[in-house]
């Protein structure tokens, strides 16, 4: 019978222990998926060695240049999103082609919010990513450090 010491425990964060930092990552030329992956990795704080799924210990981003994101494939005009009004026949489609004309924002937050917890926890995870359109953002104030995917 072994007994195991407590170097050897599992740390379990509690939220005065996390400590949150911001990263900024260009999105110009990076393909959607493999960005959304590691965006909602560092929302939900996988890269850490302290990470706890029971809290948010993940750190904030802030993704610039949103509208020149590619995609692979026929993507472009085969990818549709969906939304419903909540009335009967009130299905819209949007194709990502317009999609990224009209809201380039909503593609990236869509995709993050896919590979993120469907529960409160996902919800607050995804208020600590921000995404912009073009290169000026408005959150200098966070001082991000500059990430390369």
């Amino acid at each position: 019978m072994s007994i195991i010491s407590k170097e050897h425990k599992t740390p379990s964060l509690r939220k005065e222990d996390i400590k949150k930092e911001w990263f900024l990552i260009d999105a110009k030329g990076k393909t959607l998926g493999r960005l959304a992956t590691e965006v909602a990795r560092r929302l939900r704080g996988k890269h850490k060695p302290t990470f706890t799924p029971n809290q948010d210990c993940g750190d904030g981003i802030i993704v610039i240049n949103a509208a020149e994101v590619n995609v692979t494939g026929n993507k472009r005009q085969d990818k549709i999103y969906y939304h419903h009004s909540r009335y009967p026949g009130g299905m819209k489609e949007t194709t990502f082609d317009v999609m990224i004309q009209k809201n380039p924002t909503k593609v990236i937050m869509e995709a993050v919010t896919g590979m993120l917890p469907k529960n409160r926890l996902g919800s607050a995870m995804l208020t600590h990513c921000r995404v912009f359109a073009g290169e000026k953002h408005n959150l200098e104030s966070q001082k991000p450090t500059k990430l390369e995917i």
